[in-house]
């Protein structure tokens, strides 16, 4: 029997590309509901407690609220919200981010699927955490480029409209009131207790990202071909996180500038660490609806059916 999978919230940006990652999978059988029924309660009901594995595409409340339907002690979950990423008993499903987090995925029931943002800035900093060269008090400071396709159906709407406002055309700091959504989990998974300086950009292209953190010597004790070395280490085998070669230029499709759409369209991250020795500067780009949405979702799922981590990948 092929494992069965369900998608709550299929029409949404991540719901769309989940759908569309799984079309052609002969592997696994798809159970869809149709237009009409997506809000009958019964409907939805029957197809969360039917699946082998349910993808929650949904805003929070939505999501908790799905979770509640499902009474079948064995349909697995992937959410996709901010809703249970810090909760208890849930998973965190950052495959490569410790030693044990593939395993502990692999047998979990309930998986809470990363934000993008945070997705960066963890492949940042976890290593170094883990490492201890860094404080769990320490202040970090981390800036973030994406494309507005990480703003949903509503943003996505408001740059692809004719006529737009010419403000879009420039990028745009968001999250200034320092209470960005991603900023729990990058906390709980660092095990950080001094919340990051979290600065989100979005810019006028559809999907990509760049996530940066800066840091000095005096921090981490480590010059900058250090902390190149230790990441390298860290992510050494990974299939999908790479980090390039120390102050690679020829990296960069014009030298001297990281673009932050690189990778669009995969499932791979990227790091790229430039420095002095004493100033570093270290670079997670990967597509925000690729490693930061769909695809670590479709990475989850696999290893939670016993599949390739890499199928369809």
């Amino acid at each position: 029997m092929k494992p069965t999978i369900f998608i709550d919230g299929q029409e949404g940006t991540t719901g769309l590309k989940i759908k569309a990652q799984l079309r052609g999978r002969t592997d696994i059988e798809q159970l869809t509901i149709p237009v009409a029924e997506r809000k009958n309660m019964d409907a939805r009901r029957e197809r969360l407690n039917s699946a082998d594995i349910v993808f929650l595409c949904l805003p929070d409340q939505a999501a908790r609220e799905a979770v509640a339907l499902i009474t079948n002690q064995k349909t697995k979950i992937i959410d996709a919200s901010t809703a249970h990423r810090t909760a208890p008993g849930w998973t965190y499903g950052f495959p490569e981010l410790t030693k044990e987090r593939r395993a502990e995925i692999k047998y979990s029931m309930r998986v809470a699927n990363p934000g993008c943002h945070a997705t960066g800035f963890l492949a940042i900093v976890t290593p170094l955490m883990k490492a201890g060269m860094l404080q769990h008090d320490e202040f970090l400071t981390c800036h973030s480029l994406t494309g507005y396709s990480g703003g949903g159906k509503a943003m996505i709407a408001e740059y692809e409209q004719a006529g737009r406002v010419a403000s879009l055309n420039a990028p745009r700091i968001y999250g200034l009131g320092f209470a960005h959504k991603h900023i729990p989990e990058m906390l709980a998974e660092t095990g950080l207790t001094a919340k990051p300086h979290f600065t989100p950009i979005v810019a006028n292209y559809y999907s990509g990202m760049a996530v940066s953190v800066m840091l000095h010597r005096k921090q981490t004790g480590l010059d900058s071909a250090q902390i190149h070395e230790l990441l390298t280490v860290h992510f050494q085998g990974e299939h999908f996180i790479k980090v390039a070669p120390f102050n690679n230029g020829d990296n960069l499709a014009i030298p001297g500038f990281i673009e932050a759409n690189a990778h669009i369209g995969t499932n791979v991250l990227e790091i790229l660490v430039f420095g002095d020795g004493d100033q570093t500067l270290v670079t997670a780009r990967f597509d925000n609806l690729g490693k930061g949405a769909s695809g670590a979702a479709i990475q989850n799922m696999n290893l939670m059916i016993g599949l390739d981590e890499t199928a369809g990948l």
